[in-house]
């Protein structure tokens, strides 16, 4: 019996191991990184609001074979400096990043990014709509859905309907299952949260789209908050169903 648990240690090490990131995260006060899947990490970073005070702020990023893609940028530049030199302490080659839509808190350090000649990606409404705004503008916009290639694998951003805001897409990376919902899919137990730019009539409906489209996500990072399964999805559904 004793060899038999100890083989069963031995079996959950190796399978830990395994599926472990082997890239360490990182923490300081104003950014946190911390690895998701062997392929995933999240980070963030934080915002000082007058509605709601100091938020934290989620983004994504998607690493495979020594390159990145960042989805949504920390809050401001200086921070998105911090994120790219702990990238590069990795020797990981960004590849891209993706403002999931036009808020401050997904392209608020865009600028740092580009000091890099980094390509960015938006969905054509959110580089409209950031034209209105003191903030850098994404360099390459899509209208409906995209593939970028980070490694040997690939990265979707997909545009599925209206909620948080009318530009709104997720981006999703089918090797982990693992999909960041952005501000469009709230966390377990979060509140409605900003509505001043939402469509609510639509919110719902965009999500029954993506459950519909992606039914074998197993992770998912929201705009703010913890994140978790496809519950997210389904307590985002019935938090705006009218």
């Amino acid at each position: 019996m004793k060899q038999v648990n100890l083989l069963l240690l031995v079996l959950v090490w190796v399978i830990g191991c395994k599926t472990r990131n082997p890239i360490d995260g990182y923490e300081s006060a104003t950014l946190k990184i911390e690895p998701l899947t062997e392929h995933a990490f999240l980070h963030v970073s934080y915002l000082e609001t007058e509605s709601f005070g100091k938020v934290a702020c989620n983004g994504m990023i998607v690493v495979q074979d020594g390159e990145a893609i960042v989805f949504d940028t920390p809050v401001n530049n200086e921070v998105s400096e911090e994120l790219l030199k702990w990238l590069k302490s990795k020797d990981l080659h960004v590849k891209a990043v993706v403002a999931t839509h036009f808020h401050d808190d997904c392209l608020g350090g865009l600028q740092s990014f580009h000091d890099r000649n980094i390509p960015s990606y938006a969905n054509q409404k959110t580089i409209e709509l950031v034209h209105d705004k003191e903030l850098a503008i994404p360099t390459n916009k899509f209208s409906k859905t995209l593939e970028l290639q980070v490694g040997h694998e690939t990265v979707i951003l997909d545009f599925m309907g209206e909620g948080h805001t009318v530009d709104n897409i997720i981006g999703y990376f089918p090797k982990d299952q693992t999909m960041f919902g952005g501000c469009l899919i709230k966390s377990v137990g979060a509140g409605k949260g900003n509505l001043e730019d939402a469509n609510t009539s639509e919110w719902s409906q965009t999500v029954a789209r993506i459950q519909a489209k992606y039914p074998n996500v197993s992770l998912i990072v929201p705009g703010h908050g913890q994140y978790g399964d496809k519950g997210l999805l389904d307590y985002t559904l019935e938090l705006f169903r009218e």
